[in-house]
């Protein structure tokens, strides 16, 4: 089965880190990418910029809505994922929580949909 690791956290405190505290936290995800490779677990993986950068689009009767950032207030921010292969859930939540970032903010995990995804 495919899944999605949604990597959540305060964007304004990560900001906050100093460059040198960061690129130690970016070198233990670049470790945990290793363990899923390891693993054959490993599908994707990818950062996303902050959400000033974002955009929320909608359609309503025929008209097209677009407005700066994410739609939802939120404490913690989408900030990257990775998408891994295995077997079942509960196997999917022992690799999320070796994931660096469950002990900065959250991750959630959602199946890819049967006939939808790339399984």
């Amino acid at each position: 089965m495919t899944f999605l690791l949604m990597l959540y956290a305060d964007e304004k405190a990560g900001m906050a880190i100093p460059p040198d505290r960061m690129a130690g936290f970016m070198d233990q995800m670049a470790a945990y990418q290793q363990t899923l490779e390891k693993a054959g677990a490993f599908v994707s993986t990818a950062a996303l910029q902050t959400t000033d950068t974002a955009k929320t689009v909608t359609m309503a009767n025929g008209q097209l809505a677009v407005h700066d950032g994410p739609y939802a207030e939120t404490r913690e921010q989408f900030g990257g994922y990775f998408i891994i292969e295995a077997p079942d859930m509960d196997t999917a939540i022992k690799l999320a929580a070796l994931c660096p970032a469950a002990t900065w903010g959250q991750i959630e995990i959602r199946p890819y949909h049967p006939g939808y995804g790339p399984d």
